[in-house]
């Protein structure tokens, strides 16, 4: 017999995700940090309906986000902590991303992109997620937090799993706040790093000031020109655009290429043994928003040689991640 309680639960588990959007939202984890509070409390606190935000904090108990005391009282819990803004690697961006209409509405096209291949986000609004975002501040800082917050997670794992010590300089492309390259700075003293993303992303300064000697920010396009390096750290790029542009971004920095240089791609790859999930949602999360897709070691291999680079090297970390090591070809 089908197991149908749990179909169910997958069939509607939007609903928790939007219900964790709206506690992300109102902030409410961040609002329990010293302790359990009263309903009525934190209805004062967040101008929402007491009795409208009592059935939501009650619903997110059955799922363990918070937990609902005997005396009316709302406390967090293991998962509600990591909605709290000023947890190490907290969710809270992520829960605020996802359940912003524009992306809640592109999931809901998916079907679209199914029967035609199309980008699902550019073909119910109009625009690409990135002019979208340029256009929408508020929603652009979210995603920026986001995007620093899931690669803080990561950063010290890279840092460690790849070895920097021959190297002198790295530019993180693509790389927003600079979570990625920070790790990098701190493991390795003598390395000198420059951010480089576009002007709405990437960081005004390090994320501490004992690295501003070693540091510098650069904004502009990865389409026509990044600063030349010995090693270019590209996390979670490749994955948002099709093959084409890949390969143009790769030969774009081929030529910044310092010699004996490398390209590190840092991917999910499809594949990996214990990530499938992960890798399989998030290549249907590419298909829906920016347009791109997750690939397979052979697919990756198959981008750096029509930009004039070979796939060296694999590099496993302690994350869901991998480091994919392109080289100039010979």
């Amino acid at each position: 017999m089908p197991d149908l309680p749990r179909l169910r639960q997958v069939i509607t588990g939007f609903q928790a995700s939007a219900a964790v959007h709206v506690a992300a939202q109102l902030g409410l984890s961040d609002l329990l940090v010293d302790g359990p509070r009263t309903v009525g409390d934190l209805a004062g606190s967040t101008a929402t309906d007491e009795d409208t935000l009592g059935r939501l904090l009650h619903a997110l108990s059955t799922i363990g986000v918070y937990d609902e005391r005997p005396d009316g009282t709302y406390a967090n819990t293991d998962l509600g902590e990591g909605l709290r803004s000023d947890v190490p690697g907290s969710l809270r961006p992520l829960a605020r991303t996802v359940g912003a209409p524009p992306h809640w509405a592109a999931w809901a096209h998916l079907g679209h992109s199914v029967r035609t291949g199309e980008n699902a986000f550019e073909a119910l609004h109009g625009l690409d997620v990135w002019t979208h975002r340029l256009h929408h501040p508020e929603e652009n800082e979210i995603f920026n937090a986001n995007m620093a917050s899931l690669t803080s997670v990561v950063a010290a794992a890279v840092a460690a799993a790849y070895d920097f010590r021959d190297m002198t300089r790295v530019v993180d492309v693509g790389g927003g706040q600079g979570a990625l390259l920070a790790a990098v700075l701190d493991r390795y003293p003598h390395v000198t790093g420059t951010v480089f993303d576009l002007p709405q992303a990437v960081a005004a300064g390090p994320p501490r000031e004992e690295l501003a000697p070693r540091w510098s920010a650069v904004s502009g396009s990865f389409f026509e020109e990044v600063p030349e390096a010995d090693a270019y750290l590209v996390k979670s790029i490749l994955h948002d655009w099709p093959d084409d542009r890949c390969v143009d971004i790769l030969r774009t920095l081929r030529r910044g290429l310092r010699d004996q240089g490398v390209v590190l791609l840092v991917e999910m790859v499809l594949g990996r043994p214990g990530h499938e999930r992960a890798a399989a949602f998030s290549d249907l999360n590419m298909l829906v928003m920016p347009g791109g897709r997750e690939r397979t070691e052979t697919e990756f291999a198959a981008l750096f040689a029509a930009a004039g680079l070979e796939l060296t090297r694999v590099v496993e970390t302690d994350s869901p991640m991998a480091v994919v090591e392109g080289r100039a070809a010979d």
